[in-house]
């Protein structure tokens, strides 16, 4: 095949034409690398290799990396996953061998990756969620590479809101633990701030940084030097037994900061954790029970009103059974 037949059957002699004419308009001082970065733009993305592997979390399980090639570059994401999912949450698909990372590994979401999801997307559970999420993160970057536009542009544009004002998220740092995770008496599973008063994400940071620290004071102050033991994901857990005294300490913290009301609370319940039929204990986790302290949800509505009178909350994740729909709705 002669040069002339090869860009003739190519329709390479128009796209580099048009290449020289848009170098010559924009009176570029580097022609070679505009008319590169030109010629690139005209061909579109498409997917030639995906490649996943098993990777550590943050707290040592593990969890899902894939790295998906284009003709324009390769793209690497990988799979967040909780230390708790309930019966609606999205199936991760575990591996199930106590001999290997007691159970954790993920081999089988990476087999799934690697031999069946560049075929076709079906049967999703027994995909895995965490096979299919870190494949579309990872074309999710993909697309907004295609597009040069930072990927929170381009996830706002297929979501159709392209238009709207683009918002930061405000970070939700964990400061105090609690729930079936941790060893002391606190029913809930985590106590979060939250710098909803900070004008950029960097004084956020400093914001939540700067009251965990003195959250720690607080707590070494009241219950030793042992109440700052961490949970996995960072959240202190001093010896408290109710909700209350969690969120009085961190209040003590936030005040020592200055912040005041630029800093709200979150709280995650896990009700899921100490429901009994249709009441929830408030006390699963007291060596001393009274046997005093089941609620209904009825009364878990009035102690989450109370709540939100005394304390700035401002989030409250799973305040009822993954069941309880009635109380969910009404609350």
């Amino acid at each position: 095949m002669s040069v002339q037949e090869y860009l003739d059957k190519h329709m390479l002699s128009r796209k580099i034409e048009d290449a020289v004419n848009a170098a010559v308009r924009a009176k570029t001082p580097d022609p070679v690398l505009f008319i590169s970065n030109h010629m690139k733009k005209a061909v579109p993305s498409v997917i030639t290799k995906v490649k996943a592997r098993q990777i550590l979390d943050g707290r040592g399980i593990p969890t899902v990396e894939v790295d998906l090639f284009t003709n324009k570059g390769m793209f690497r994401a990988s799979v967040p996953s909780g230390d708790s999912t309930g019966m609606y949450e999205a199936f991760e698909l575990r591996d199930g061998d106590k001999g290997a990372y007691l159970g954790h590994a993920v081999t089988k979401a990476v087999r799934n990756i690697n031999e069946k999801i560049s075929e076709a997307l079906k049967k999703k559970s027994e995909l895995g969620a965490n096979a299919i999420l870190a494949v579309s993160i990872a074309a999710c970057k993909a697309g907004a590479a295609e597009k040069e536009v930072p990927l929170y542009k381009h996830i706002a544009d297929v979501s159709g809101k392209s238009k709207a004002t683009s918002i930061l998220p405000v970070p939700a740092f964990t400061v105090i633990r609690g729930g079936k995770m941790s060893g002391n008496s606190l029913p809930i599973k985590d106590i979060i701030i939250l710098p909803t008063g900070a004008s950029r994400f960097e004084e956020a940071l400093q914001m939540g940084s700067e009251t965990y620290h003195h959250l720690k004071a607080v707590i070494t102050e009241k219950y030793g030097v042992l109440g700052c033991n961490v949970g996995e994901d960072g959240g202190f857990t001093p010896n408290i037994s109710s909700l209350e005294e969690g969120l009085d300490i961190v209040l003590e913290a936030i005040g020592r900061t200055g912040y005041n009301d630029r800093i709200k609370i979150g709280i995650d319940v896990a009700a899921t954790e100490f429901c009994i039929g249709t009441k929830y204990d408030l006390e699963f986790k007291s060596p001393n029970k009274s046997g005093q302290n089941f609620k209904s949800g009825e009364d878990m509505i009035q102690m989450y009103k109370e709540l939100c009178i005394d304390y700035p909350i401002a989030s409250i994740e799973d305040p009822f059974d993954k069941e309880d729909w009635e109380h969910s709705k009404h609350f």
